[in-house]
């Protein structure tokens, strides 16, 4: 009986990642190199564009970590200590305005993405876990 409970209460303490295709992610991820690059200190590995964050790591990560400037929404949110686990990402780049007033309770959010993803968020998302685990 105890081995049971112990493996139940390691399952449950395992996060739950979602079922994202990596491979897909890393094509889907085209349209997001206009303003992000994914970048691990001098080693690039997908040049982009710099109106967005080098993208390298976030996951599992605090929003609003790495050096750039934020929107005043996205402080708020690194603040509240919102960490951009699956759930949070696919719901941010599937709708960032939407997010924020879901998340910050704010009816007029401001946020320097206006870009929507309308599909493939969790296959991204998988892309760039895989990225980070490297």
């Amino acid at each position: 009986m105890k081995p049971l409970v112990i493996a139940a209460a390691l399952f449950a303490a395992t996060p739950v990642f979602a079922q994202g295709d990596a491979s897909r992610g890393e094509d889907l991820f085209r349209s997001c190199k206009s303003c992000h690059t994914i970048a691990d200190g001098d080693n690039v590995i997908v040049r982009g564009g710099r109106t967005g964050p080098n993208l390298f790591g976030i996951m599992d990560n605090p929003v609003a970590t790495s050096d750039f400037r934020y929107s005043d929404a996205l402080v708020a949110l690194a603040e509240a200590g919102t960490v951009w686990d699956d759930a949070n990402f696919i719901a941010w780049v599937s709708d960032p305005r939407a997010f924020l007033e879901t998340t910050l309770g704010d009816s007029a959010p401001r946020t320097r993405m206006t870009f929507k993803l309308a599909d493939g968020a969790e296959d991204i998302a998988a892309y760039l876990r895989s990225l980070s685990a490297q």
